[in-house]
């Protein structure tokens, strides 16, 4: 299943783009294999502003999001999850406005698994934990926090009520699949999320990683297919025998660097433990078959 990616050819690192009249972004340097030209930190509003996101600690964004905030208030800061390359600059933005710091809870310890991605923020707590609901109310603007667990247990998005917009964090990206690492990330938990996100009526998306999305009923589809798709990959893998994770990634992900086939595994495991939840497959040390 091809999905419709937005390739976003002008950016700039510590440049403050405005994306809508509530909406501006600056983009940190730090771009790689699982962050695309780097992470988002979006400011929501005028005067009084929330921060989402707002990225690693670097010295340089930090930097470059205090002159975007200059003569401004913070009175939030978001995160939409643990991962480093979205919540340490948290601590160092909150030294410098005295803004509380909200998202679900601390990194989950115990799901963090192989360090497939920018790894786990084990610093960061929250000063307000957010619930799956809850609302919060700036000057001129309203954000809904959405629980939306699959690529991490404490994922959030948020949902910018006046301009139905949704903050996607890493659960739906603008320029590839989330990694669904076990066993803190669950596929199961990530299809419902998904599916989530078609009930509601959102216009836009704003990804941590990636272009704004447009039409985002369709590219949410698209993500669900493309996982589906992946399904009837491992299916037709086994029926030609037993086979290990690493055997099926040479086949599945053969167009793809090698240097990523580790993580495309992490997601392998995912799909594998979703099937045989569904009693579609069964494990036999490290091996696995058809069910």
């Amino acid at each position: 299943m091809s999905i419709p990616f937005i390739r976003e050819l002008d950016f700039a690192y510590g440049r403050v783009d405005r994306l809508s009249p509530l909406v501006r972004r600056v983009i940190a340097p730090n771009p790689g294999p699982f962050t695309f030209h780097g992470t988002g930190t979006y400011i929501v509003g005028q005067g009084e502003v929330a921060v989402i996101d707002p990225g690693p600690d670097l010295s340089v964004h930090v930097e470059a999001l205090a002159e975007a905030l200059r003569g401004e208030r913070v009175s939030h800061i978001l995160i939409t999850h643990t991962h480093r390359d979205h919540s340490p600059a948290a601590r160092a933005l909150k030294s410098l406005t005295g803004a509380p710091t909200l998202g679900f809870g601390p990194h989950p310890v115990a799901g963090n698994g192989p360090q497939v991605e920018e790894g786990g923020d084990l610093d960061f707590r929250p000063d307000i934990v957010l619930a799956d609901g809850d609302v919060i109310k700036g000057a001129g603007f309203t954000l809904e926090a959405l629980h939306t667990p699959g690529h991490i247990s404490n994922h959030l998005c948020f949902a910018l009520r006046e301009e139905a917009a949704l903050f996607s964090g890493d659960h739906v990206m603008g320029w590839s699949t989330s990694v669904i690492s076990p066993p803190d990330g669950n596929m199961r938990d990530y299809f419902a999320s998904l599916a989530r996100l078609l009930e509601r009526e959102d216009r836009l998306y704003y990804p941590t990683h990636g272009a704004p999305i447009p039409e985002p009923q369709a590219f949410v589809r698209a993500y669900i297919a493309h996982r589906r798709d992946r399904e009837g990959q491992i299916e037709r893998c086994l029926r030609e025998g037993p086979r290990t994770i690493p055997a099926m990634v040479e086949v599945m992900y053969r167009d793809v660097p090698r240097n990523l086939h580790g993580a495309a595994g992490r997601s392998v495991l995912a799909h594998l433990i979703h099937m045989q939840e569904t009693g579609r497959v069964r494990q036999e040390g490290e091996v696995w078959r058809l069910a």
